[in-house]
C-alpha cells in the first residue's frame, strides 16, 4: 500500500527521532534553550551555507522560490483575516490565527522530510523556503505578536541577529567571488559535519519542544488554524505554483513545502511578547501531530501516476 510505504519510509524515521527527543526530555529533562541555540546558531546556518555554496541553482531560480513562498504567506495572511472577520474574532484573535497559519515548520521538520522524500532536489529548494520563512517570521510575525505599536528598530533588530541571514549572505559572496572554500579542509570539514548533523539534531530538538509543550484543549478557533495550515497551504500552492513557472518535481516539492505544521518559533514569540501563547502552543502541538497523516497523504497524491505531468 502506497500510503504505508510513504509513512514507513519518510514519516516514520522522522517520528522515531521526534519520539527520541520526547523520551529523552521526559527522562533527562533536556535544556531546550541550549538545543534551540545549537540549531539556530550552528547547525541551520552551516546547512544553509553548505547548500547555497554547493547548489547548482541560479539566482533567478532562487528568487522565484522565495517569491513563491512569500505569495503563500500573503495568501494565508489574507485567508486567516477573512476567516477571523467572518467569525467576528477580536483583532488579537485574528492576529494569532494569522500567526499560526502563515509560518510553518520549514526548518527542523521540513528539511529532514525533504531529505527523505526528495533527496536530490528537495533540500536545495527547502533552503530558500527556510530563509524566506525566517525573514518573514521575524518581521511580520514579530509585528503580529507584539501588535501595531512595534517600532521599526524593534522589527529590524531580530532580523540582523539571525545567523541564517548572514550565512546566506556569506555563501552568496563566496559564489560571486569564487572563493574556493570547499578546498579549505580546516574550514569545510567542520561546515560539512554541521551540515550533516541538521536532520538528527533538528528532529530531536522538535521532540523536546513538543515534550515541553502544554497544549490547552480549547478547539474553538484551533480547528480553523489546523485546516488552513495543513490543507489550505497546499491548496493555495497548487493554484499559484505555475504562476512562478515551476513544473513537475519542482512543483511537487514546493507544494509539499507548504503543508508542514505551524512553526515552533511562533509559540516562542507569542510567549515572549505576551500574545495569545495558549492558542499558539496548541496550534504548534496539534498541527505537528496531525501533519504526520496529512503530509503522508499529500506525498501519496503527489506520487500518483500522471500527477507530475499535470503539475
Amino acid at each position: 500500500m502506497l500510503l504505508w510505504q510513504v509513512f514507513s519510509q519518510i514519516l516514520l524515521p522522522i517520528l522515531a527521532l521526534i519520539g527520541l527527543g520526547w523520551v529523552l526530555d521526559r527522562v533527562c529533562q533536556l535544556d531546550l534553550t541550549t538545543l534551540v541555540k545549537l540549531n539556530i546558531f550552528l547547525v541551520v546556518p552551516a546547512f544553509i551555507f553548505h547548500q547555497v555554496v554547493t547548489s547548482s541553482l541560479g539566482a533567478s531560480f532562487a528568487l522565484r522560490v522565495m517569491g513563491f513562498t512569500l505569495a503563500v504567506v500573503a495568501a494565508m495572511f489574507l485567508g486567516s483575516w477573512c476567516i477571523g472577520k467572518l467569525r467576528r474574532d477580536t483583532p488579537p484573535q485574528i492576529r494569532s490565527l494569522q500567526l499560526a497559519t502563515m509560518f510553518f515548520n520549514s526548518g527542523n521538520f521540513g528539511v529532514p522530510l525533504m531529505a527523505l522524500a526528495y533527496p536530490a532536489m528537495g533540500p536545495i529548494l527547502q533552503v530558500f523556503v527556510v530563509l524566506t520563512q525566517n525573514v518573514t517570521l521575524f518581521t511580520l510575525g514579530l509585528a503580529l505578536t507584539s501588535g501595531p505599536q512595534t517600532s521599526l528598530r524593534k522589527a529590524l533588530m531580530p532580523i540582523l541577529k539571525q545567523p541564517s541571514i548572514w550565512a546566506v549572505s556569506a555563501a552568496l559572496m563566496v559564489r560571486i567571488t569564487e572563493v574556493p572554500v570547499t578546498s579549505w579542509r580546516w574550514f569545510w570539514v567542520p561546515v560539512d559535519y554541521l551540515h550533516n548533523a541538521l536532520v538528527g539534531l533538528a528532529l530531536v530538538t522538535l521532540g523536546a519542544q513538543l515534550s515541553q509543550t502544554r497544549p490547552p484543549e480549547n478547539f474553538s478557533r484551533l480547528t480553523w488554524a489546523l485546516l488552513l495550515r495543513l490543507l489550505g497551504g497546499p491548496a493555495i500552492a497548487l493554484l499559484i505554483v505555475r504562476l512562478f513557472d515551476f513544473h513537475g518535481e519542482q512543483a511537487a516539492i514546493l507544494i509539499l513545502s507548504t503543508s508542514f505544521p505551524t512553526a515552533v518559533n511562533t509559540a516562542l514569540l507569542a510567549h515572549e511578547f505576551q500574545a495569545d501563547a495558549d492558542f499558539a502552543t496548541a496550534a504548534v502541538f496539534y498541527s505537528t501531530v496531525l501533519s504526520l497523516l496529512s503530509v503522508s497523504l499529500l506525498i501519496v497524491l503527489l506520487r500518483l501516476p500522471g500527477v507530475l505531468n499535470f503539475l
